[in-house]
């Protein structure tokens, strides 16, 4: 992640996404026939120790341009997504999550490839609905800022670019005409 940026806001997380790991977990290995004599071992430790050890190495931070993720305990998982890229932020809800007292914030983006159609599923965070907020006035920040044009550069430069681009346009007609 990138220490340069400055932090608008350090995501905190539901500790009942520990509960919610460990019962969804166990649903899955009953169902697959497969997982049926892993519930033992998953049951009698290992489940609640990888559950905590999850939840530890969750962090969710909003930066001035990015929405930066971590996650997983023995597979990583790092994403930045840049906000000008954010195209849709939704909330996620369901009895089973309603229960645990949690909601997802599921992200996606433009020119997504993810079949699933989300670049990123934030489950658990404290006060969903103000970080959603953030990101998406972050997010206009950012747009209007680019929608202005890029702080620092000159009316000069922005009328050399101009210059340059209509004299490349002039190279590319007579390169055309010559045919």
């Amino acid at each position: 992640m990138d220490s340069k940026q400055e932090i608008i806001r350090q995501a905190e997380f539901n500790e009942r996404i520990q509960k919610y790991i460990f019962w969804i977990v166990t649903f899955y290995l009953f169902v697959s026939v497969a997982g049926i004599p892993l519930i033992i071992f998953w049951v009698a430790g290992i489940g609640q120790t990888i559950s905590r050890r999850y939840y530890e190495k969750l962090q969710c931070m909003l930066t001035e341009t990015h929405l930066e993720y971590k996650k997983g305990v023995l597979f990583r998982v790092e994403k930045t997504i840049p906000l000008e890229n954010i195209q849709d932020l939704t909330f996620l809800d369901n009895p089973f999550l309603r229960w645990f007292d949690l909601r997802i914030l599921k992200i996606e983006t433009a020119g997504s490839s993810n079949p699933q159609g989300s670049d990123m599923r934030l489950i658990g965070i404290i006060d969903t609905p103000a970080f959603k907020e953030e990101v998406l006035n972050q997010r206009t920040i950012i747009r209007n800022k680019d929608s202005e044009g890029s702080p620092g550069r000159s009316r000069s430069e922005d009328d050399k670019q101009m210059a340059l681009l209509m004299e490349i346009r002039d190279l590319l007609r007579e390169i055309r005409d010559r045919k």
